[in-house]
């Protein structure tokens, strides 16, 4: 489910998942097929980790990311589930032939 919430996401960021949804910054973002398929690419990645998991193991990339570059933009774009998406976002049938757990590939 795709909600707009324009006021809760950060100026940087267009668009969050939280299982089950993804949430806009802006209506007309609901077209742009790329981010919509970057964050249907998390909500595969939650749905492997039965959510819970996926938030912890976010978390300790992300803080591992802090600790490493001390920067928060260079943290985010290292963590492995960002790393996935990011690579794969315009590939709009990735979702279609990806392997379960492939954000893997992207830890190291």
């Amino acid at each position: 489910m795709i909600l707009v919430f324009k006021y809760i996401l950060p100026k940087r960021y267009d668009g969050l998942t939280l299982w089950p949804l993804i949430i806009l910054k802006e209506s007309k973002l609901k077209n742009d097929e790329i981010l919509i398929n970057h964050e249907r690419i998390h909500l595969r990645q939650q749905l492997e980790l039965l959510i819970v998991f996926f938030y912890l193991w976010y978390l300790i990339e992300w803080i591992i990311g802090m600790i490493r570059f001390r920067n928060s933009v260079k943290a985010y774009r290292n963590v492995s589930f960002e790393k996935e998406a990011y690579a794969c976002e315009s590939d709009l049938n990735y979702l279609g032939k990806r392997p379960r757990f492939s954000f893997v590939k992207y830890l190291f």
